[in-house]
């Protein structure tokens, strides 16, 4: 199946509010789900099974606000950062939460075949013990032009949650280990039944005792009190590609605060601001440098030096007559394209204007007084002969 935009997938418009998306979505996973395709053909029950799927992955990305503004900019390829995307779509996502998020935890129906084997089987994410996942950190970067130019590593200390030295992790004290909880027997949930618009639904919910871990800790270690994780400091190194811009993330997994009882880690997102730049003005990957000649240059043409983002001079020839308001690319001179979108480096672009200066010398008035009678001179002369002999040219 094409690859279809998020929104005409779930049939909603690209500004639709998230519980606009969430009630869309709702629908279409009632609709296409693999248990409701009961006496249908196989090629029909295959096609619902890849728009159920569809569906599940538009709304992992438009349900996320960090991920939704990323594809509103740019689509199906964007910056690979981490877990960010590229290449044609954006992975990561998990049906059984998805659904869990939507319907409430530990969806699951029952009479065995469609959604258990089709998404894992054997019960799938839905019926494993509890992890824990420690959150996710933000900080802001400030980045040069010559930074974003090159690409650049910034080191941060961060204050975050770690795993705490004395338990290794585990919450338990000394030698102790956690038991197996007596509740849920280890699995870490418990199974209700209820009537649904499916019928009978079985519905799996975290364990009370145990928080769905299956494991309960009774010699809680007295640094962290049983959770496995404790204040700390580390010193992160984040590599920033060249070519971002203001407003990208760029994310760094599992360098986030720790999961309580070595639980995973969450990722710290890195959030790009520019510095303003007091010599170039950046347009996409283009730059653009207002180059002010001086008269005589431009109208007898000659060589000047511009410099570049690099920190070096160029040497850029300028035509005689050149007037003001030209622009000159200079091509490949610009900013490239940071990993996984766009094509190329940008350019260099020159916005030309002539220095008029305000005082002279007499000798200085002498000469522009014996040129002002000149046609060469005469500004609206020129332009009105110019626009004559286009008009006189139609009748030839």
């Amino acid at each position: 199946m094409a690859k279809r935009d998020y929104y005409e997938v779930l049939g909603v418009q690209k500004g639709a509010s998230a519980d606009e998306i969430k009630k869309a979505y709702k629908k279409m996973a009632i609709k296409y789900h693999p248990d409701r395709q009961s006496g249908k053909s196989d090629a029909e029950k295959k096609d619902a099974e890849e728009k159920f799927k569809e569906a599940a992955e538009a709304y992992s990305v438009l349900s996320d606000d960090t991920k939704r503004q990323q594809y509103d900019q740019f689509g199906f390829d964007g910056p690979k950062m981490g877990g960010g995307f590229g290449g044609g779509g954006f992975g990561g996502f998990d049906i059984n939460d998805i659904l869990n998020s939507v319907f409430g935890g530990g969806f699951n129906f029952s009479g065995g075949g469609g959604f258990e084997d089709l998404f894992g089987g054997g019960g799938g994410r839905s019926r494993q013990r509890a992890v824990h996942k420690g959150t996710d950190l933000r900080l802001k970067v400030r980045l040069t032009l010559q930074e974003v130019s090159t690409g650049v590593t910034k080191k941060f200390k961060v204050r975050k949650d770690v795993k705490c030295p004395h338990c290794n992790g585990s919450g338990a004290e000394g030698n102790s280990q956690p038991e197996k909880c007596g509740t849920c027997h280890g699995t870490g949930y418990v199974v209700r039944s209820q009537q649904s618009l499916f019928g009978m639904m079985q519905t799996q919910v975290p364990c009370p005792e145990c928080q769905g871990e299956g494991m309960v800790i009774k010699n809680k270690c007295q640094y962290c009190h049983g959770m496995g994780i404790v204040k700390g400091e580390e010193v992160i190194e984040v590599e920033i590609p060249a070519g971002v811009q203001d407003g990208m993330v760029v994310n760094i997994p599992s360098k986030g605060n720790a999961g309580a009882r070595n639980g995973v880690n969450g990722d710290i997102q890195v959030f790009i601001t520019e510095e303003p730049n007091d010599t170039f003005v950046r347009d996409g990957n283009d730059i653009r440098y207002n180059l002010l000649l001086d008269f005589p240059t431009a109208a007898l043409g000659g060589k000047v030096e511009v410099p570049t983002i690099d920190g070096k001079k160029l040497a850029v020839t300028i035509e005689p007559g050149t007037q003001p308001g030209k622009s000159l690319r200079l091509r490949g001179k610009g900013l490239p394209a940071v990993s996984g979108y766009g094509y190329g480096t940008g350019d260099m672009v020159l916005n030309i204007s002539v220095y008029v200066p305000k005082t002279l010398s007499k000798d200085e008035k002498k000469v522009l007084e014996s040129l002002k009678e000149s046609d060469n001179f005469k500004g609206d002369n020129a332009t009105k002969r110019t626009i004559f002999e286009k008009f006189r040219s139609y009748f030839n």
